[in-house]
């Protein structure tokens, strides 16, 4: 990673990069991964999954099928299921599921009725039935052939978006391409230090690249799944278990955290309620400690992508509290060409 240029934010983190062709500003340094960081990140990932991974019935049976059409449907059943489910819930249903339909066949030659029966308690019931639509069109319409590609499942396939149709695809059949669920955007953020708002338009689009560049071409389904996995079970949206993270040499969130933790470590003087070790998640909720990040509102000034306290942002839209405001302002105060107050109060209410 580069060294801070002189001008840098206080922070210690580079400038916005620019794109010389266009004159677009690009993501700062730290929001992208460098060669040496995939290659790490890849490798160090990889070998955390393949000795702490789940054990899951739909797992088992896509490692041990040999036949890609009807891994590729254990996946997409899997995929659907989990849509908006906790894993404990879904165990039992897939397992019930792949006993009463173990191909697409079954599937496509059972009843709606049927279908929804199975499905009672899962919830959202449009997801089983498009899940029998997809099977019978694959049956009727493609000769009982899944596409093979991520583009051509969520080009053929109701109910198939572009985060299924990758994990179908990297998954069954070795196609070399990221996924973006909730971990594993989570998992990004973090790494990264993204935190503005993970839904939008720019944000998904960047950790949609973030992913393609990660993936690793000899094991992209196992890559996918061990990213899903450390989001699920290290990398939580409460309490991460930053310990134990087999990537935290490379989370940029994370070293936040250390530097802020140095910093307020040598400006306490060993108060023993100040060195409280802080963690990802909770850095910004504490008004004993100086904000790691800006809150809603603060102009940006360490990337296109801003830095809320939180990584990712939360999505409440809330506006800072009055402690958050003072802290803020004493802040810019305390820069060189501030603004005059009253522009700071104006951009800190988003008028």
């Amino acid at each position: 990673m580069k060294k801070p240029r002189k001008g840098s934010s206080q922070r210690g983190e580079e400038q916005p990069s620019t794109d010389r062709g266009s004159g677009t500003p690009g993501p700062a340094a730290h929001h992208l991964f460098g060669d040496a960081e995939v290659a790490g990140f890849r490798a160090s990932l990889l070998i955390w999954y393949d000795r702490a991974r789940r054990d899951l019935p739909w797992r088992r049976r896509a490692a041990g099928e040999p036949d890609p059409d009807r891994r590729a449907y254990s996946v997409w059943v899997s995929e659907i299921m989990l849509q908006q489910t906790q894993v404990a819930t879904v165990t039992g249903y897939y397992t019930r599921w792949m006993q009463k339909w173990p191909t697409l066949q079954d599937l496509a030659g059972a009843s709606l009725e049927e279908v929804n029966e199975l499905w009672a308690g899962l919830g959202y019931y449009s997801r089983g039935r498009r899940l029998q639509e997809g099977a019978r069109k694959v049956v009727e319409e493609l000769g009982g052939r899944v596409p093979r590609t991520a583009e051509m499942l969520q080009k053929l396939l109701p109910g198939v978006g572009r985060y299924t149709a990758a994990a179908i695809a990297s998954i069954a059949f070795g196609q070399v391409t990221g996924v973006l669920d909730g971990n594993v955007s989570r998992v990004l953020c973090r790494a990264r230090a993204i935190g503005a708002d993970p839904g939008s338009p720019l944000v998904s689009q960047h950790l949609w690249s973030l992913a393609q560049q990660l993936v690793d071409p000899a094991r992209p389904g196992d890559f996918n799944e061990a990213a899903m996995e450390l989001g699920a079970t290290v990398c939580t949206p409460r309490g991460p278990l930053c310990p134990e993270c087999p990537v935290r040499d490379f989370c940029q969130a994370q070293k936040r955290v250390d530097r802020e933790r140095a910093r307020t470590s040598q400006r306490s003087q060993g108060s023993p309620e100040q060195a409280t070790p802080l963690d990802v998640e909770e850095c910004g909720e504490r008004p004993a400690w100086p904000r790691l990040c800006e809150a809603p509102g603060y102009p940006a000034s360490s990337g296109c992508f801003g830095v809320p306290s939180r990584f990712p942002q939360c999505l409440h839209g809330s506006q800072p509290w009055e402690g958050d405001r003072k802290i803020i302002l004493n802040k810019i105060r305390s820069q060189e060409g501030a603004p005059p107050d009253g522009k700071v109060l104006q951009m800190l209410s988003g008028s």
